[in-house]
């Protein structure tokens, strides 16, 4: 049986190094549903291929080609964050997809909407109403898994609601109760100090630790469409164009797979993925 590693460290994708935690890798993949005998299988079997200055990303692709062997829908799962860096190269089906996972969850979103701020007009990524309830959010969307959104993008965030909430109310086009700054990415601290002070709600990766973005593609079901194994990249980007940003988007519009002459077996893979990854699962 392969052993950890002891005080090896390794490279982050932001060029940091760290201590290698095979714990912590097993753990990634019980959370994804591998089980937890596939989950120290796998880890013990990467751990023992592990050298000093060994990238995060290799790490990842090694563990990700394991599990697949064993089952795809845990591996589409546990690629999750990188699927969401293959939504671009822009930053419209990263914006569909977050605005379908608001809808999931029981409001009424309208993507890219004009408010009338006190100074000027300015254009909501997202526009969101639930019973009283109304917020908007601006979209930041990276391709780079080492980046983090700064302090820079909280601060123009806030100008920008500053600007609509100090709008004159009998001519507000939509009321904003609550703003957000929502990425794909991590925080640097002091966007995070600065959000919580100034007001703005923040949404990432895994920030606020209840109700960040991982947390609202598991409680929905709503996987994006690049985390489908079954699919090829361009296949995928034939999707994204034709709007299907994820896999629930798929199984409501399985006629778009005969108009990209996918084969009935090919479809039936696809969609059958996409079924598995929203079926519930323990995760914790």
């Amino acid at each position: 049986m392969a052993t950890s590693p002891t005080g090896v460290r390794i490279l982050k994708s932001d060029g940091n190094e760290d201590m290698f935690d095979q714990g912590k890798l097993e753990e990634s993949l019980v959370r994804a549903g591998a089980g937890t005998f596939n989950a120290r299988r796998i880890a013990e079997r990467v751990a023992a291929q592990i050298v000093p200055g060994t990238r995060t990303a290799d790490i990842y692709k090694r563990a990700f080609s394991l599990l697949r062997r064993e089952a795809r829908t845990a591996a589409a799962r546990y690629s999750l964050r990188r699927a969401l860096f293959e939504l671009g190269p822009t930053g419209h089906p990263f914006e569909d997809f977050v605005g379908n996972l608001f809808a999931l969850q029981g409001w009424k979103v309208e993507r890219r909407k004009i408010a009338e701020g006190r100074c000027v007009p300015h254009e909501l990524d997202l526009y969101a109403t639930r019973g009283n309830e109304t917020l908007a959010a601006e979209l930041k969307y990276h391709n780079d898994p080492g980046y983090k959104t700064d302090v820079k993008v909280a601060l123009y965030v806030k100008a920008r609601f500053d600007d609509i909430w100090k709008c004159d109310p009998t001519k507000r086009s939509c009321p904003v109760d609550r703003g957000f700054l929502i990425t794909n990415t991590k925080f640097t601290s002091h966007a995070l100090a600065y959000a919580q002070c100034a007001g703005i709600e923040l949404i990432g990766w895994s920030y606020p630790a209840k109700g960040n973005l991982y947390d609202m593609i598991i409680e929905t079901g709503a996987y994006p469409i690049t985390a489908l194994t079954t699919l090829k990249k361009a296949e995928k980007r034939l999707l994204i164009d034709k709007g299907i940003v994820s896999c629930d988007l798929l199984l409501k519009n399985r006629g778009v797979l005969r108009e990209l002459a996918f084969t009935p077996e090919h479809a039936g893979e696809a969609l059958a993925e996409s079924a598995g990854l929203g079926a519930p699962y323990d995760h914790a």
